[in-house]
């Protein structure tokens, strides 16, 4: 296990770095040529991740996503769904630290690919920024993807849903779509290792726009936590059937 890891790593940085490079010419092409860039070197990570790690990826639900528009609220427990969600939308818009920008390549092709960036640092104003942002690219038939707690946390870690979500539902109107996954059994964050196994992602049913921010608010948290939870149960009895014990990176579930 630790040899695929070592194995995967290697050839996932050094996909990354051909892709980026290879993707330059993207800069002064329409902005859907990055999009599907992004979403080639998605998939080349998938193949990697099947064929030297052995995990494979169960999207379920798809037929429940509403076509055009939408907010998308995932669950964020790995690095794996910052890429692999780019398979399972259309024309994907991730709400991102302003941060990311300024690094170069990536933030080059963030900066065309229309992702929205957040100056966490100015505090109200930053959620002004991110509705504009939101809005123009939803008058485009994007659809946003948000983690609403903000970070990666790890399976079974207490949620922390932060007010951005709902500030961009309340103001947008459009659908929001939950997301519920346990792809920090495989790919823990703070952890070179990679475990064999299956990540899941459950697409929730949408929560239809108009609620008040309050029922807004429980109705997502509560919807996905109860998945995620199911789903990182699933998830750790297909790991002891491996063989393989919970690692650091994990707490305990609650």
């Amino acid at each position: 296990m630790i040899v695929r890891s070592l194995v995967f790593n290697v050839l996932f940085y050094l996909n990354l770095v051909v892709q980026l490079i290879a993707a330059l010419p993207t800069l002064v092409l329409p902005r859907r040529a990055i999009i599907e860039v992004a979403r080639f070197w998605a998939r080349t990570n998938i193949w990697l991740l099947r064929h030297v790690c052995r995990i494979e990826v169960d999207f379920r639900g798809r037929e429940k996503i509403p076509r055009g528009a939408l907010l998308v609220a995932s669950k964020h427990q790995s690095m794996w769904e910052t890429f692999a969600l780019l398979m399972v939308f259309d024309d994907p818009a991730y709400i991102l630290k302003r941060e990311l920008i300024f690094i170069p390549f990536f933030g080059w092709y963030a900066w065309k690919a229309g992702m929205i960036s957040v100056n966490r640092g100015r505090g109200a104003q930053a959620l002004v920024d991110m509705t504009v942002g939101a809005r123009a690219a939803l008058a485009r038939g994007r659809q946003i993807i948000i983690f609403p707690e903000g970070t990666r946390r790890a399976p079974g870690a207490e949620p922390s849903y932060r007010y951005g979500v709902v500030h961009l539902y309340a103001e947008t109107g459009v659908p929001c779509v939950p997301l519920a996954l346990n792809s920090g059994l495989f790919w823990p964050r703070r952890s070179f290792r990679r475990y064999p196994g299956t990540v899941v992602v459950e697409v929730l049913d949408p929560i239809a726009p108009g609620l008040d921010k309050q029922a807004f608010t429980e109705l997502l948290q509560q919807g996905i936590e109860a998945a995620t939870a199911r789903l990182v149960a699933e998830g750790e009895r297909e790991l002891a059937k491996n063989g393989v014990t919970r690692d650091a990176s994990m707490p305990a579930r609650r």
